[in-house]
């Protein structure tokens, strides 16, 4: 396919894509064999420092958005944010604050939920989402409300590269809110495996995609960003249905409609609280309309697909924390669209 076509069908799947992984969530449910045989492909093994690491797909997959996404930063764009870190500073710390004050009122809230086991797979699951840093996809839908872009690009990189620090500290603190076996698997996953997985298939990829663009350039990059953003979508969808395909058949076949609703009010209401926190640290630092924008999606939207390659590598004896994931996956571009259009869209808005 020529680059024009390529771009057209980018452009299609774009304007539907939250229905798209919605699809492949409804096929995770009715027909997972395929997800779950994509999950046990045993693509090696290599030895780091001493300890054997077994290479599985998701984790590819997932490195491999990561290192598109670096290839596609604007560096440059950096500069400006960095003449007033302010912004960037209190974005990031409200990326981290606003989601785990929720979560330690959550759990207060739900002492008296009749399944204490549910509560615990909710708040696990509500924790590994406030602990991903800032979605790649933010910037995406601030820079098609004419948002600050150079803000977003920061937001999104500088909670990536602090992931390692800031992950095990949201998941530490969870821990500390949560109990039994849940407890300790969060305080594990905090002391062991989240530092060293962010690190090897986050970071690093990351930071090789940088170095690519650098070395290759921008120019030449751009040439096939229509290919790496076709590419990414496919990618995306493969790794949301290979990991929902641990949860959702379960879920399909014996529904726990409480359980189920509870979940989805639950993860409505952090992001929307998400949402309008970015909304008042823009009034806090009286940014311009831009700079709201960009701090809105930016602290609205995490980087769930992490999430949910760590959720089902490190918890997979406790399936259902994926759901809370799940549904703030799908959650967070139906809000992203619905302040889009109710808020960026209007006459009066950014121009």
């Amino acid at each position: 396919m020529n680059a024009t076509t390529v771009t057209f069908l980018v452009h299609i799947i774009h304007r539907y894509f939250i229905w798209i992984i919605a699809s492949s969530y409804i096929l995770a449910a009715l027909f997972p064999w395929l997800g779950l045989w994509l999950r046990d492909l045993n693509l090696g093994s290599i030895n780091i420092f001493d300890h054997r690491l077994v290479i599985s797909l998701p984790p590819i997959l997932l490195a491999s958005l990561l290192f598109n996404a670096g290839l596609g930063v604007k560096t440059t764009e950096l500069k400006h944010v960095l003449r007033k870190p302010a912004v960037l500073v209190g974005g990031v710390f409200g990326n981290l604050a606003t989601p785990l004050a929720f979560i330690i009122a959550i759990s207060f809230a739900m002492r008296s939920w009749h399944n204490a086991d549910e509560a615990q797979q909710i708040l696990v699951g509500l924790a590994l989402v406030a602990s991903m840093p800032i979605a790649g996809a933010s910037t995406a839908w601030a820079q098609n409300a004419n948002g600050n872009l150079a803000l977003s690009l920061g937001l999104v990189l500088a909670t990536t590269l602090l992931s390692p620090l800031l992950t095990p500290l949201v998941l530490h603190a969870a821990g500390f809110v949560t109990t039994g076996d849940y407890s300790d698997d969060l305080h594990e996953l905090a002391a062991q495996g989240a530092m060293s997985f962010l690190g090897l298939w986050v970071i690093l990829p990351s930071l090789l995609g940088i170095l690519t663009q650098w070395l290759v350039g921008l120019h030449r990059i751009a040439a096939v960003m229509p290919y790496l953003k076709f590419l990414n979508y496919g990618i995306l969808v493969l790794l949301n249905y290979s990991n929902a395909s641990l949860t959702l058949p379960s879920a399909a076949s014996q529904p726990d409609i409480d359980f189920l609703a509870l979940t989805l009010v639950i993860v409505l209401a952090l992001c929307i609280i998400a949402f309008f926190s970015g909304y008042l640290l823009a009034r806090i630092f009286r940014t311009d309309d831009k700079g709201t924008v960009s701090l809105m999606f930016g602290l609205g939207m995490n980087n769930n697909g992490t999430g949910l390659v760590l959720a089902s590598l490190a918890l997979s004896d406790h399936t259902q924390v994926m759901l809370p994931i799940i549904f703030y996956n799908l959650i967070q571009h139906l809000v992203a669209s619905s302040v889009d259009l109710a808020i960026f869209r209007r006459p009066s808005a950014v121009s």
